[in-house]
Formats: structure tokens, C-alpha cells, sequence
């Protein structure tokens, strides 16, 4: 993989070092041009006309559609473009058919957008249960602890792939495997993984996978949620484009993913997402995953080599990814921050990274946490270890 060229489609890299991209990635230069020429060269709406312009937007906007489900090795009509991995998530928490008696499976190491759904489905009695697994010492979840707290009346299990604090990667195929042993469906928080690792969603065995387009090279306001069968949710919401026949008494639903996407969707992200997929593929999924690997096994031994650091999470790469929580004793992670901002220009996050559950199990009030993409260097990882190491020593 070509860093020093990919790097070249990232303009705002000359003045910063971005190690931030857990809460949003950059976005390339093609990928803006590609959203930029839907609103110059052919802005219609999706699905609505027949002249030129509306044929060829919705046939970009459909190509997008094939790139991303193939991105995932996806096959059928079953992906929907949504907003964000909050949206996808919450589709599928008022979509499922409820009944009476049903309990949801999740973890502490979730995001608040795939723990409060599930928790304000129990607060208003339409799920009777909300059983909560916890990571072991390491922020590891571990198959077992599932199949000890699933039963006939689970009947959902909601999980992230990838955690977005500690970056540990959950077992998902063994956790399948559990579900299809209890009838139990499956939801995978893919929001950290889809842009770093290969998705095959029909390895991974889920019947459900939501993610972000904005952590993935493209535009804000893109999601996605994959559905196995389509048939098993209902809409969220109601409008323009999702039917296909409406009387005065009654209404018909368009088959596969239209009738998730009723009203004007976010056409020029989506199109721009597509051309992230393609970005992402040139750069190779695989040469991603190597590069950043030996960038993380840099940053967590230099991290531990450093006095009055605690570092969060397992340090084995074969567990986790390039996002990477840690502490300095006695320092407030927003201070730790700022500084790293200001002495060096490097972007990092600090706080509860709106997973307070897991920050409380652990008994942190928050970490600063430091995520790599296809665009960094070892030169910004010496950099920003440097930087940490002057900090504790001013500290």
C-alpha cells in the first residue's frame, strides 16, 4: 500500500496529525469530487423521472448500493442506506416483531447506540429482559459467557464487532454459532470494524450488521444496515418511494430495500460512500490491515515504555485493532488532549466516548483514546509517543 500517495488525496495532513479517525475518518479528495459531481453535473431525486438526470442518478445511486453490499460480501436486496450505525441499529430495535415474554442479549463494551435501544425497549415492557455480559480482565468478550445467558426467550443478541474504546474484537462466528443453537438472532455493531477489517457477513454468520459511512473514508450522514431477511423487520418510517401501490384504505410495500428508504435519501453521500468502498478496495482491505497492525504493535509497546501510562484493553494484535485507549496518572484526559493538540498538532479523543457503561465497569471517568487509518505513519506514531512522553514529564 502506497501511504505517501494516499496521503496526497488528504490535504489537511500538512498541517495535522489526525489519530482520531475511531470517531470519524477524513475524507479523500476523490470521494468529495465524486458527492461534488452528483450537485454540478446531474442533481435529481432517486426513483422519481425519467429524464436523463433522474436515470442517472438513480442508476449511481443503485451502483452504490451494489458497491457497498459487495464491500461486505453481501448478497440480495438486503442492504438499506441509513444516516449512521444509530439509525440502523434503532431500525431494527422498533422494526422486529416483538412478543411477549422476549429478552435481548448485549454487552458493557457497547456504544450507547447499540445499548439504549435495547434499553428503552425494557423500560417501555416490550422486551421483558436485558441481559448484560461483561468483558474478562483484558476488555475481552468471551463465547461462553453468552451461551450461560441464552435461552429459548432470547431473542435477540445485539453486540459490537470491535469495541470503540479498548479496540478488542469480539468472537463473533463462535457467538453465531451460540444463536443458531437457540433460534436467536444475531446484531453486530460494525461501526469499527467495516472500515478496517474484511467483512463477509455470511462468515460472520449475523442476520444483522450496521456501520458507518463517515468512519469509512465517506461522507457524514451515511449508514448502513444489512438485513438477512428483510422480510422479518418492518419500516420505521413511512412516505415517498417505499411503495408500490397506495389506495385510499390500504397500501402495498415495495419489494427489498426500497421500503426501508421511504422519503429523499441522502443521494450524494450515498454516492460518495460508494466511491469510499472503492477507494478502500484500491488501497487493498488486506495491505489496510497489515499497515495498521504494525502501526498499533509501535504505538502499545512505545506506550508501555512510558512511565505513569496505563494503557486499556489487550495488548495482543491478534485481539484487537489501531484504537487505542490509555491514561496518564494524575492527568485529565481532556488536558492530555489539548496538549497533544497543542504542542504537536495531533487529533486524538478524550472522554466517555459515549460508552459510559463500560468507562464505570472499568472505573475510568474516560481515557484519551488514539485511532489509525490507512493514512498515518510510523513518523506520526514516533511523533505522537514523543509527545506523551514530554507530557508525563512535565506532569
Amino acid at each position: 500500500m502506497d501511504v505517501e500517495r494516499i496521503r496526497a488525496d488528504f490535504p489537511i495532513l500538512e498541517s495535522i496529525i489526525y489519530m482520531d479517525s475511531a470517531a470519524t475518518s477524513l475524507t479523500p479528495e476523490p470521494v468529495l469530487e465524486a458527492a461534488l459531481e452528483y450537485y454540478r453535473e446531474y442533481k435529481a431525486n432517486v426513483g422519481r423521472g425519467v429524464h436523463r438526470l433522474a436515470r442517472i442518478t438513480s442508476q449511481k445511486y443503485n451502483d452504490a448500493h451494489r458497491k457497498v453490499a459487495e464491500f461486505i460480501c453481501a448478497e440480495g436486496s438486503g442492504l438499506i442506506f441509513t444516516k449512521n450505525t444509530t439509525e440502523a441499529i434503532n431500525m431494527v430495535a422498533s422494526g422486529l416483531k416483538w412478543k411477549k415474554g422476549d429478552r435481548v442479549v448485549t454487552t458493557l463494551v457497547e456504544h450507547h447506540s447499540n445499548f439504549l435501544p435495547w434499553l428503552r425497549l425494557k423500560e417501555k415492557g416490550v422486551i421483558q429482559e436485558l441481559d448484560i455480559v461483561k468483558p474478562n480482565q483484558e476488555g475481552l468478550l468471551e463465547a461462553p459467557d453468552f451461551e450461560d445467558m441464552i435461552d429459548d426467550r432470547t431473542r435477540l443478541v445485539a453486540v459490537t464487532h470491535i469495541s470503540n474504546v479498548l479496540g478488542t474484537i469480539s468472537p463473533i462466528k463462535e457467538l453465531s454459532a451460540i444463536c443458531n443453537a437457540n433460534d436467536t438472532l444475531l446484531l453486530v455493531d460494525g461501526a469499527q470494524s467495516a472500515p478496517h477489517i474484511g467483512i463477509d457477513v455470511g462468515e460472520l454468520g449475523c442476520d444483522f450488521f450496521a456501520f458507518s459511512g463517515h468512519k469509512m473514508l465517506g461522507p457524514t450522514g451515511t449508514g448502513v444496515l444489512w438485513v438477512k431477511d428483510l422480510e422479518g423487520i418492518e419500516p420505521s418510517f413511512f412516505g415517498g418511494g417505499m411503495i408500490e401501490d397506495v389506495s385510499q384504505d390500504n397500501y402495498k410495500l415495495a419489494v427489498g430495500y426500497e421500503r426501508f428508504e421511504a422519503g429523499t435519501p441522502n443521494i450524494a453521500g450515498c454516492i460518495g460512500l460508494g466511491r469510499a468502498v472503492d477507494y478502500l478496495n484500491e488501497a487493498g482491505m488486506a495491505e489496510l490491515k497489515s499497515h495498521e497492525s504494525k502501526l498499533t504493535r509501535k504505538l502499545l509497546e512505545g506506550l508501555s515504555e512510558i512511565e505513569n501510562v496505563h494503557v486499556y484493553g489487550s495488548t495482543n494484535l491478534k485481539d484487537r485493532i489501531g484504537v487505542v485507549s490509555f491514561n496518564i496518572e494524575g492527568v485529565n484526559p481532556h488536558d492530555v488532549a489539548l496538549m497533544l493538540d497543542e504542542a504537536s498538532d495531533i487529533m486524538v479523543r478524550s472522554g466517555h466516548h459515549c460508552c459510559m457503561p463500560l468507562l464505570k465497569y472499568l472505573g475510568l471517568e474516560g481515557t484519551v483514546r488514539a485511532s489509525l487509518y490507512l493514512y498515518n505513519t510510523e513518523v506520526e506514531v514516533n511523533k505522537f509517543l514523543q509527545t506523551v512522553e514530554e507530557i508525563t514529564g512535565v506532569v
